[in-house]
């Protein structure tokens, strides 16, 4: 239970009255939250005033509940204590056509009857005005009468409820607009405003002494008391913990023992109370599942039903360990133009880029490693549910803020490599935006390393058990999954079938794994170390081979280019091949070059001159036989290939068609 220990003590740290107003996701002990489609105004002697059907945009609404009800489900739900559904509400529901749910068939008034009596005992021992005004309403009956009298409910000729989306001279009823699609009017969760003279907050939902009356009184109703593990002192218990972590509708809980019969989740205990196994507090389980509603809200990476969430214990702000690192740092290289893929990219690539990467990076972990102390608590957390009522602890771990930073710094370090994003600008006065694309050294986000392994198009499924694998290489400093990296590696290899923009993307990314994956390799004497930027003497025969394919890709991309030709180059078409047998696939492709060099030879003869030049250096820089082994090549050959095609890419003023032009 050292989650909820952690997520208490976050509780206690944060001030009560901060929760609500940060990230809109915490809400009061003893509270849950309902999408209401029907509002009652009443005044202060509980008289009907009007009724409004609401927008979808405000329906999300606080209301009291109890642990029954905050999780209720099955065939006989309990009622909410003041906000529900019409059938505990109005007792002319019948009348109208209503249908209760199945449980309550034998006994149509018994929903009723429950929310009655539940609502009394709390204006009894805790008096409130909205409370006693709501009840005196309610007991009068009469709620569906008034509600179709002023338009807020939709009848049939019969004066029953609609069942069908009925459509009259006036047009739809606007109820069916805010219903779920298997809903129905009878189904409408009615929430209530209460007008007194003198008070601002009408709504039950905004009147926090309504809130913290109820916060206050439900408590003192719970009977089973016992040791709280958490805070260690005699508490009233939790037998029901709450639901809807993730998000409104989010019926998973995280701990469940409430089963009577077969004890499927209570296994070798005989009572729900926790005496048995570990006693949770209700005051302290509401606090750490509010704490962490809120920080999902707030905080949370979303992938699917997963979920992570990573914070300080004292809530101050830390960095998002599962996001990348493009928006950290300034000095984003930039160029403006309608395609990208034409654009020249204004990157100075004369320098290493690592040097300058490095530099901004500490200076952005600097400003967090002042306001963190060393040995202040960091929690990361990941929830996932295999069904709609059950969530599990995929992930969890406890960190120092040292630590913490360490490792996060570390994998950005050591998983930077210049990646290629562009985005749309719509600039005032034109139909159609600038298109800009920036290159920048960082490390790509487990999502961008997914899509890149496996496709933008993996399943969901797929991508959850990605994401889950490459936490712990941030958070814990393990090495990546050798599979991973292969698979990238193979997919940017394979670049017919995708966009121009997505191959860049996967090249990218795949360059930043296998450059990660060398220098975390769990054996010390095989790590190897790579510069973002071109190495001219580098001599590994893969390395070499990169540079030779994007000096083939280039000389013909220019002559096609000098001809207004646009198609893909025969480097581009054979880079797969290339990969697997690179030097009989070499030859394939210098003998496809010889047209292009004798057209280049009138027209770029400078250029032409230079890029001989290159392709005897690089032959002249393999060792032995190496040229000539069919080995296959590893991902170091994306390495030079990458490289080699950033330094043509240094000036947009002196593209590399007149580059060695006099």
């Amino acid at each position: 239970m050292s989650w909820m220990q952690k997520l208490y003590e976050t509780h206690m740290a944060v001030s009560p009255l901060s929760l609500p107003d940060e990230g809109g996701g915490s809400i009061p002990e003893s509270h849950t939250t309902a999408r209401a489609h029907i509002e009652i105004v009443l005044d202060g002697e509980g008289n009907f005033k009007r009724a409004i059907v609401i927008d979808k945009t405000d329906a999300t609404t606080c209301i009291p509940c109890t642990q029954a009800s905050g999780t209720r489900a099955g065939s006989k739900p309990v009622p909410h204590p003041l906000c529900d559904s019409l059938q505990y509400l109005a007792a002319d529901f019948r009348a109208h056509g209503g249908e209760v749910t199945s449980g309550f068939a034998a006994d149509d008034a018994q929903p009723r009857s429950g929310f009655l009596e539940q609502l009394q005992k709390w204006v009894d021992a805790s008096p409130h005005p909205k409370t006693q005004a709501i009840s005196a309403y309610v007991r009068r009956g009469g709620v569906i009468k008034d509600l179709v009298a002023y338009h807020a409910l939709p009848v049939d000729a019969g004066g029953r409820l609609a069942k069908s989306k009925e459509v009259n001279s006036e047009g739809q009823h606007p109820i069916w607009s805010v219903l779920a699609a298997s809903q129905l009017p009878e189904n409408a969760v009615v929430r209530w405003r209460v007008e007194i003279p003198g008070e601002l907050a009408s709504g039950v939902w905004e009147d926090q002494s309504l809130l913290k009356n109820w916060a206050a009184y439900y408590p003192m109703t719970i009977e089973g008391k016992g040791l709280c593990m958490i805070c260690g002192e005699e508490a009233a218990l939790a037998s029901l913990h709450p639901a809807k972590l993730r998000h409104a509708g989010d019926k998973a809980k995280l701990i469940s023992s409430n089963d009577s019969s077969g004890f499927t989740f209570r296994g070798r205990f005989t009572d729900s109370n926790g005496l048995q196994a570990c006693g949770v507090g209700y005051e302290v389980s509401q606090k750490a599942h509010n704490t962490l509603r809120w920080l999902i809200a707030r905080q949370g990476y979303r992938n699917g039903s997963q979920v992570f969430v990573s914070w300080a214990v004292s809530s101050k702000p830390i960095p998002p360990p599962l996001h990348d690192s493009y928006d950290w740092l300034d000095e984003p290289v930039e160029i403006e133009g309608e395609a990208p893929e034409e654009a020249d990219v204004a990157l100075n690539h004369a320098r290493d880029q690592g040097q300058s990467f490095a530099l901004r990076l500490q200076k952005y972990m600097k400003g967090y490693r002042e306001n963190i102390a060393p040995t202040e608590d960091i929690v990361i957390l990941g929830l996932d549910s295999a069904t709609t009522g059950r969530m599990s602890i995929i992930y969890y771990r406890e960190l120092l803020g040292s630590e913490f930073l360490d490792r996060l710094e570390s994998w950005h370090q050591d998983m930077a490599w210049p990646q290629r994003r562009s985005f749309t600008e719509q600039a005032e006065g034109r139909k159609k935006g600038k298109t800009r694309v920036v290159w920048q050294a960082y490390a790509p986000s487990p999502r961008a390393v997914a899509e890149a392994a496996y496709g933008r198009r993996l399943d969901d499924k797929l991508k959850r058990a990605t994401v889950e694998r490459l936490l712990p290489c941030i958070v814990e400093k393990r090495a990546l999954p050798r599979d991973l990296v292969e698979s990238a590696v193979g997919r940017a290899a394979n670049r017919i079938g995708m966009e121009h923009w997505e191959w860049e993307q996967a090249l990218g990314v795949a360059c930043a794994l296998f450059k990660g994956f060398w220098f975390r390799h769990q054996n010390p004497e095989q790590r190897r170390t790579y510069d973002m930027a071109l190495e001219p003497d580098c001599t590994s025969r893969d390395y070499l081979y990169g540079r030779l394919l994007a000096a083939a890709e280039h000389i013909e991309s220019i002559a096609l280019n000098v001809a207004g030709e646009k198609r893909p180059t025969t480097a581009a078409r054979l880079m797969q091949r290339f990969a697997d047998h690179p030097c009989s696939t070499w030859r394939t492709i210098e003998l496809a070059l010889q047209p292009y060099m004798q057209r280049l030879q009138a027209r770029r003869g400078g250029f032409l001159h230079n890029m001989r030049a290159l392709l005897d250096e690089l032959f002249g820089l393999f060792q032995g036989e190496d040229f000539q082994c069919e080995r296959r090549l590893t991902g170091e050959f994306l390495l030079g290939y990458h490289c080699q095609r950033l330094v043509w890419k240094k000036d947009k003023n002196n593209s590399a068609e007149t580059e060695g032009e006099e």
